[in-house]
C-alpha cells in the first residue's frame, strides 16, 4: 500500500481502477458456467423454460445498464466521477453477495436487474481517467484500462467455474460480493479527483442537463458510439453457439467443451498483449489512424474467418480478432476524450457504455437469426459488412466533422 502513495496520482488511480475494472468484467461473465444450472436447482424447468429464463437473467442486466447509465453519467458530471465509483462498488457487491440467498429464478432476475443500475464502475473509470491523466498520456492509459475489463471478462468463467466446483453456486456469489466491496474499499482510499463543480448561471441555477440530441450534435460522438455498438455486436454474436461452430469443424466429441473455451479465450489474450501497445501507437500518430487500421483489419479476419475450415485455423483468427479490438475500443475511448468538454466527460462515456450494452443484448439475437437463415459462417460475413460501414461512415463523417480537429 506504500508504493501506491508513493506513486504520481494518475498511475495510483490507474493502477486501482484497472483492478476494479477487472474484477467488474470478472463479476458479469463469471456466471457463464453455471447459470442454467444454477437456476435449474431454483425450479422444475423443462428444457425451453430453462434455456428462456437463462436469457432473461443473462441480458436483464445489460438492458438495465444501458438505461440507467446515461442517468448515472449527469450525476458523475455534476457530483464527481469517484462518487459514482463508490456508488457502483458498493450496490454491485451488495448486489452479488445476495445473489447467494435467492430462492427463485424471479429474485435471481431482479437482482441481475439491480446489478446493472448499480453498473457504472466501467463508464466512470473511464471518465476519470481521461479528466485525471496528463494529456500525453490519455491514450495508453486507457488503453490499459481496457485490458483489465477484458482479462476479467476472459478469466471470469474459469474463476466461476472453479469456485462453482470447490465451493457452491450460492458461496461464487458470495465471494464476488466481498471481492467487490474490497473494491470500494481501495477506490474510497486511493483513488484521487481533482473536481470542478458545474458553475452556476446567473440566476443561480445549474446548465441545462446534456440531453443525447445535445451529445450527438456532434457527429463524430454519434460514429464512435455506433463503433462501440457495432464491436460488441460482431463479438457476441458467435459467443452463444461457439461449441456449435466447433463441433461442426470435427472436433473430438469428448473435447468441445475444451476446445470451445480455448477459442472463446483467443481474442481476450491477444487485446490484453496489445491494447497498451496501440495506446502508445495512438498518442504518437494519431488515434483516428489506428481505428481506421483496426477497422481494415477487423474485416479482413472476419472474411477469412467465414471460410475457416479447422480448429487451430479458427484459434489462430480470433486470436487476430483480438488485435483488431484492441486496436479500435481504446482509439474510441481516446478520441470521444479528445473530441468532448470535460464537464460532459462522465455523460458521454455513459451513453458509450448504454451502446456497448445494447450490442452485448442484440449480438447473440442477430448470430442466432444469420446461423438459422446461412450457416455459422453467415455471422462472420456479417461482420465484414458492419466493419466495412463502420469505416465508410466514420471516414465520411470525420471529413466533414465541422468541430476541432480530432487527434
Amino acid at each position: 500500500m506504500s508504493k501506491l502513495n508513493n506513486l504520481p496520482i494518475w498511475r495510483r488511480n490507474l493502477i486501482v481502477l484497472w483492478f476494479g475494472v477487472f474484477m467488474t468484467g470478472l463479476g458479469m461473465s463469471e456466471i457463464m458456467p453455471f447459470l442454467s444450472l444454477f437456476i435449474d436447482q431454483l425450479g422444475q424447468y423443462n428444457k425451453s423454460q430453462l434455456t428462456i429464463y437463462s436469457s432473461i437473467v443473462f441480458s436483464v442486466s445489460f438492458l438495465m445498464m444501458a438505461l440507467v447509465s446515461p442517468i448515472w453519467g449527469r450525476m458523475a458530471d455534476r457530483k464527481g466521477r469517484k462518487l459514482m465509483l463508490l456508488r457502483a462498488s458498493l450496490g454491485m457487491g451488495i448486489v452479488f453477495f445476495l445473489m447467494g440467498f435467492v430462492t427463485n429464478v424471479w429474485q435471481l432476475m431482479l437482482l441481475r436487474a439491480l446489478q446493472g443500475a448499480f453498473g457504472g464502475y466501467v463508464s466512470n473509470s473511464n471518465a476519470l481517467i481521461a479528466t485525471q491523466t496528463p494529456r500525453e498520456h490519455v491514450g495508453q492509459s486507457l488503453s490499459i484500462l481496457v485490458t483489465g475489463m477484458t482479462a476479467g471478462t476472459l478469466l471470469g468463467p474459469l474463476l466461476g467455474g472453479a469456485l462453482a466446483s470447490v465451493f457452491s453456486y450460492r458461496m461464487s456469489f458470495h465471494i464476488t460480493g466481498i471481492i467487490m466491496l474490497t473494491v470500494f474499499v481501495l477506490t474510497y482510499f486511493f483513488v484521487k479527483e481533482t473536481f470542478v463543480a458545474p458553475v452556476p448561471l446567473k440566476n443561480g441555477q445549474l446548465p441545462v442537463k446534456k440531453t443525447f440530441k445535445d451529445v450527438t450534435q456532434n457527429k463524430l460522438i454519434l460514429i464512435l458510439f455506433i463503433t462501440t455498438m457495432a464491436v460488441q455486436i460482431v463479438n457476441m454474436s458467435i459467443n452463444p453457439i461457439l461449441s456449435l461452430y466447433v463441433r461442426q469443424l470435427n472436433a473430438n466429441p469428448h473435447t468441445i467443451t475444451f476446445v470451445a473455451g480455448l477459442v472463446a479465450a483467443m481474442p481476450g489474450i491477444s487485446t490484453v498483449l496489445a491494447a497498451p501497445r496501440f495506446g502508445r501507437l495512438g498518442d504518437r500518430i494519431g488515434s483516428h489512424k489506428v481505428l481506421i487500421f483496426g477497422f481494415i483489419f477487423a474485416a479482413v479476419i472476419f472474411l477469412l474467418t467465414s471460410m475457416t475450415r479447422n480448429i487451430p485455423e479458427l484459434m489462430i483468427l480470433r486470436f487476430l480478432t483480438g488485435i483488431s479490438d484492441a486496436a479500435m475500443l481504446p482509439s474510441v475511448q481516446t478520441l470521444l476524450t479528445r473530441n468532448t468538454k470535460i464537464s460532459e466527460t462522465s455523460i458521454v462515456f455513459s451513453y458509450n457504455q448504454s451502446f456497448q450494452s445494447i450490442g452485448a443484448v442484440l449480438g447473440p439475437l442477430l448470430g442466432a437469426l444469420l446461423a438459422n437463415l446461412f450457416s455459422y459462417s453467415g455471422i462472420f460475413v456479417a461482420g465484414t459488412f458492419i466493419m466495412v460501414f463502420n469505416l465508410l461512415f466514420f471516414t465520411y463523417i470525420r471529413k466533414h466533422n465541422q468541430s476541432k480537429p480530432i487527434m
